[in-house]
């Protein structure tokens, strides 16, 4: 098993959150245009390689799966207001308040996002992940900064969300190569899941982020840009 993949996937969402202190919410534009970036690139990704992969190697019941696993991504925005979207929401506080459920969502959210990387197309959707992971730092930091939370505590925070994403990666690694029991027959319908998470996630950020469903030109670039080199891969393959 390579750890390089686990040093980019720590890295690009713990250096996302810490931004926070260094950059205004206000000049968070170039964020914007990564998250966009991202979510093509995670959608074509998706198309492109995932949902075919899983398909062939397993029955069409895991269309269960991916339903499954796109209405828990909803069930998760109940408690994460949508941080995974790079979405940013303010809350009037007069004391200090800690947002359990953005927390525990996010954490779950990223640590399902690190699974796919055991099987095939890691560079990929390596690439994508740690992007979309920037954004989604940058909004949670500024959550926990809106709820007083002191700094300390939220680099710590930052810490264990940054390391959910590898620890999927961990044992999704150890479930598809068996050395975790006997239940690598499992690891389609684990991905299934994830499927339907990447779904959720990919198309929201492309349609409820543009405005009466224009994109402005920047913003179609990158769009246009992640399913550029998502399309280039799969026909490098």
């Amino acid at each position: 098993m390579e750890f390089w993949p686990l040093i980019i996937l720590f890295g690009s969402c713990f250096l996302g959150g810490m931004s926070i202190f260094y950059f205004k919410q206000s000049n968070a534009a170039t964020l914007k245009l990564i998250l966009s970036f991202s979510g093509a690139y995670l959608f074509a990704i998706t198309i492109l390689h995932l949902i075919p992969e899983v398909y062939e190697n397993a029955s069409h019941r895991i269309g269960l799966f991916v339903l499954g696993g796109f209405l828990f991504q909803i069930l998760l925005e109940q408690f994460s207001e949508g941080i995974e979207h790079g979405h940013i929401h303010k809350h009037n506080h007069d004391h200090h308040v800690f947002p359990y459920g953005i927390m525990i969502s996010l954490c779950l959210h990223a640590f399902l996002e690190g699974m796919p990387l055991a099987k095939g197309y890691q560079n990929e959707l390596l690439f994508g992940i740690a992007l979309h992971h920037i954004p989604a730092a940058f909004a949670l930091g500024s959550v926990l900064l809106q709820n007083h939370i002191n700094k300390t505590k939220i680099i710590y925070l930052l810490i264990l969300f940054s390391l959910m994403s590898p620890a999927g990666y961990l044992l999704s690694n150890a479930l598809s190569n068996g050395s975790i029991g006997n239940i690598e027959q499992y690891f389609d319908s684990i991905m299934g899941v994830v499927i339907g998470i990447f779904l959720h996630i990919s198309t929201t950020i492309l349609f409820e982020s543009s405005v009466d469903h224009h994109y402005n030109v920047r913003k179609l670039i990158a769009v246009l840009s992640g399913v550029a080199i998502a399309l280039f891969n799969y026909l490098l393959h």
